[in-house]
């Protein structure tokens, strides 16, 4: 029976085309391969007798191409997505009175007409609010006084991807190695880098912001890792030389502008002391999140184990703020250490269902759409591959772990993700230029916090 499999060399021999002396022969990009199961005889391309043609035939290729890469984009993913409505918000910076933190603080200041806000930071208890029988109106300490407010400037941020194809590339891939319409599959790729790079500029590392020659940071998404900050860590970390301003941030006299500006504000970092041992010392303000790094970034052994104290330590204090964490974000060798650590104390991590929503519209529960996550006190766990590590040490180092109120911290969309493509294929080569066709992906917004002291950030760590 003409074309009846028998054996191997037969389903090759008709998948392939290739008959006669040389029916196992495979031909890749690399050249010549043998056969599946059979010894690699081939000695010559069975093709042709020319030398150096094997990148033209790929018939060993199928028409799907697999992705050798972990383009993964959780951070990307988890934040939350509202439309972008204005440029900015107004924030309150200091109560009337008992200062900005926590806590509400007392003193031993008086309460009157003319205190200023240090004074009015630390009031007298008997003075905050207790007044006399029948007291007079704007009497001392029964003064009119106001909160404190500032404007937060967000400026969008267009992040865009071109790529292209000319129309040869498009005919022959259609042709010679089976893949089909290049277009598609070239856009599903850069569709990935697209929100793979968006989700990398969520987690760059605040040292990015201050190395030499980098100086176009702010056309970037706002880092997480920039907003879940404080200027008591920026001092530290300018006091350890993981900054760079001037080659060496003990001859800086101030913290670079993109490391210490924020959404029209700053940080305050003051220098003090000589040459060689100078001290940079952090001025508190609302702009500051909860940064846990230990004592200083200056030596390898600064960095600490971590610990369950650690963690619960942080969650406390951002309660004690007034946040709620809503998710924690760290890389894999964390949520691995975290594991090891519960299951040493016969504890285990628990794990929880959760449900994707999209414009308020909730999914429904089940494989399709919903991914199950390890939780630490119910509060998901969410991997990252691109999580940095900020420390001076550089052996048995943990990921940087995020614990983020997300009512309070979103990325802010004025224009969704778009596709965009023009070219031969539409019957207009002259608006790309080129004999092809021109793809690009567009997406407009910003990063946004309203709420600094609702997030966490846990630094310097070591597992062992």
């Amino acid at each position: 029976m003409t074309g009846y499999i028998r054996t191997m060399k037969d389903l090759e021999a008709a998948t392939y085309g290739v008959r006669g002396e040389n029916g196992n022969a495979l031909l890749k990009a690399g050249g010549v391969v043998g056969g599946f199961g059979t010894p690699h005889d081939a000695g010559s391309n069975p093709f042709t007798a020319a030398t150096g043609l094997g990148d033209l035939y790929n018939l060993l290729y199928g028409q799907k191409v697999w992705s050798m890469l972990n383009q993964e984009v959780n951070p990307l993913s988890m934040i939350a997505k509202r439309p972008y409505t204005s440029s900015g918000w107004r924030v309150l910076k200091a109560r009337p009175m008992g200062g900005s933190g926590s806590a509400f603080t007392v003193g031993s200041n008086d309460v009157t007409k003319t205190m200023n806000s240090t004074q009015a930071a630390t009031p007298k208890p008997d003075q905050i609010g207790g007044m006399p029988e029948n007291a007079a109106l704007g009497t001392a300490p029964f003064t009119a006084m106001a909160p404190e407010y500032t404007k937060l400037y967000v400026s969008p941020k267009t992040i865009a991807h071109l790529f292209e194809f000319s129309e040869l590339g498009m005919e022959m891939a259609a042709i010679d190695d089976g893949v089909g319409d290049i277009r598609s599959i070239v856009r599903e790729d850069m569709g990935k880098l697209h929100a793979e790079v968006q989700s990398k500029m969520l987690l760059m590392p605040l040292e990015q912001y201050d190395q030499t020659g980098i100086t176009n940071m702010d056309r970037n998404y706002t880092s997480l890792m920039k907003i879940v900050s404080s200027a008591q860590e920026i001092g530290k970390m300018m006091e350890a030389d993981l900054l760079v301003t001037a080659g060496q941030d003990n001859d800086a006299t101030a913290p670079a502008d993109d490391v210490a500006k924020i959404f029209g504000d700053a940080r305050a970092v003051t220098k003090t002391g000589s040459s060689g041992s100078f001290v940079y010392t952090g001025t508190a303000s609302f702009l500051d999140a909860e940064v846990d790094f230990g004592g200083s970034y200056e030596s390898a052994s600064d960095a600490r184990i971590l610990t369950l104290s650690i963690l619960n330590d942080m969650i406390r204090r951002l309660r004690q703020n007034g946040g709620n964490p809503k998710v924690i974000l760290t890389g894999y060798d964390t949520i691995q250490h975290l594991s090891d650590l519960l299951q040493s104390q016969e504890r285990f991590m628990d794990r929880k269902e959760i449900v994707p929503t999209h414009n308020g519209v909730r999914g429904v529960k089940g494989a399709e759409v919903g991914f199950r996550v390890a939780t630490y006190y119910d509060i998901p766990i969410i991997p990252a591959k691109d999580m940095p590590t900020t420390s001076s040490n550089t052996t048995n180092t943990l990921s940087d772990i995020l614990m983020l109120d997300t009512d309070h911290l979103w990325l802010s969309v004025m224009k969704p993700t778009q596709y965009f493509e023009d070219g031969i294929t539409s019957g207009n080569p002259f608006g790309v230029g080129t004999l092809g066709n021109q793809g690009m992906y567009r997406t407009m917004g910003e990063t946004c916090c309203s709420f600094f002291k609702g997030q966490g950030k846990i630094t310097n760590l070591k597992s062992a």
